[in-house]
């Protein structure tokens, strides 16, 4: 788990959420907090909800009932779009660039890290020497290492991790658990789904336990 502090801030406090399809429950009512410098695991059985809490975070779905809350503000997705990073299932990678055009784009739409750019991430995520390669030539695992190059090079805040070590093999899971250590150590926070045993900061993690 994250070693920190019970009182560092509240970086997002939910309160009530519900989420329902086709007037059927999908989870909730379900309340949490994640606090600054903080990981924690989404658990919960196959469609329980875990893809869709993360999906509603990243202001991608609609939620049905509840209330969110962002530094003791009221959650407005449209204020917060580059607090947020989201990394599904689907990459949201284009195939037909490269790598480095795939970030060029993000970063020209989020903007990056101080001290951060395009080819120094690339770098560091494995992907030297694949930089100018169409991503839909790429392997799984090096398609996977494009994507999250993104947590590297985006400012944003909060990681909303969906599986993030699938098609990953040992070095690549290693590289995960070092950039949420990373990102936590820097104040930053993330929710991760994972089938997996999570060891990023060893210990036990914090936990959200989805419910219908």
């Amino acid at each position: 788990m994250t070693h920190l502090s019970a009182t560092a801030p509240i970086l997002l406090e939910a309160r009530g959420l519900a989420f329902y399809r086709q007037d059927e429950p999908v989870f909730g009512p379900l309340d949490f907090r994640l606090r600054e410098g903080e990981v924690a695991l989404v658990e919960g059985d196959n469609g329980s909800g875990k893809t869709t809490l993360l999906r509603i975070l990243a202001g991608l779905l609609h939620l049905d009932e509840g209330a969110l809350s962002w530094r003791g503000q009221p959650w407005r997705r449209i204020e917060h779009l580059g607090d947020t990073l989201f990394l599904g299932h689907h990459l949201g990678l284009k195939g037909d660039l490269s790598a480095r055009e795939n970030l060029a784009v993000a970063a020209g739409t989020y903007g990056t890290r101080e001290g951060r750019d395009v080819a120094g991430v690339l770098s560091s995520i494995g992907l030297a020497g694949y930089e100018d390669e169409p991503v839909r030539r790429l392997s799984a695992g090096q398609k996977k290492r494009a994507a999250l190059a993104r947590l590297l090079l985006l400012p944003a805040t909060l990681w909303l991790l969906d599986e993030p070590y699938a098609n990953l093999d040992r070095t690549g899971i290693e590289l995960v658990n070092r950039l949420l250590a990373e990102h936590s150590a820097e104040g930053g926070a993330a929710l991760v789904t994972s089938h997996g045993a999570v060891s990023f900061l060893g210990g036990e993690p914090t936990r959200v336990r989805m419910h219908a």
